[in-house]
């Protein structure tokens, strides 16, 4: 298992994964020492990390091989499948998959996504709009959906 620490406007991100693909791509509000050396099996995560970041990315080609349950593993297949830009709420993700009943279990393995910003969890708000629960906390939530808003807020001053 190879592991990289990156340096990211939201904090220090960890992403770690090996032959087989990217396993986990966290974020930290502590000080983690950023790699100085990146390995080759992580180089492109990095780079489209990156390119995410500067705005000039909206869907990453990435090898993934998060460690899940088979409905686990589901539900981050359909978040891939949420457009950069856009949400949808709990209750639509759960239609998407087939159980309006199994919303709770939907959130639930939204929460437990290892790979931050690559499966796009943050895209997924309450029935009202409302920014609900997100393990990397509501700030980065808001700023992820900001970053990605087709609509910038300008400035008045």
């Amino acid at each position: 298992m190879e592991t990289v620490f990156i340096n990211t406007p939201l904090g220090i991100a960890k992403i770690e994964g090996d032959e087989r693909g990217l396993t986990c791509i966290s974020v930290f509000d502590s000080e983690e020492q950023v790699s100085d050396i990146v390995p080759e099996l992580l180089e492109d995560a990095v780079y489209q990390l990156r390119e995410y970041f500067e705005g000039t990315r909206m869907e990453f080609s990435l090898t993934l091989n998060p460690e899940g349950t088979d409905f686990q593993k589901k539900v981050w297949q359909a978040l891939q499948q949420i457009p950069y830009g856009k949400t949808v709420s709990y209750m639509e993700l759960s239609k998407t998959l087939g159980d309006v009943k199994a919303i709770r279990a939907v959130a639930s393995a939204n929460g437990q996504n290892p790979l931050w910003i690559v499966v796009p969890c943050h895209r997924v708000i309450g029935s009202d709009g409302s920014l609900t629960g997100y393990a990397g906390g509501l700030h980065r939530k808001k700023w992820l959906l900001e970053h990605e808003s087709p609509v910038k807020q300008q400035t008045l001053f």
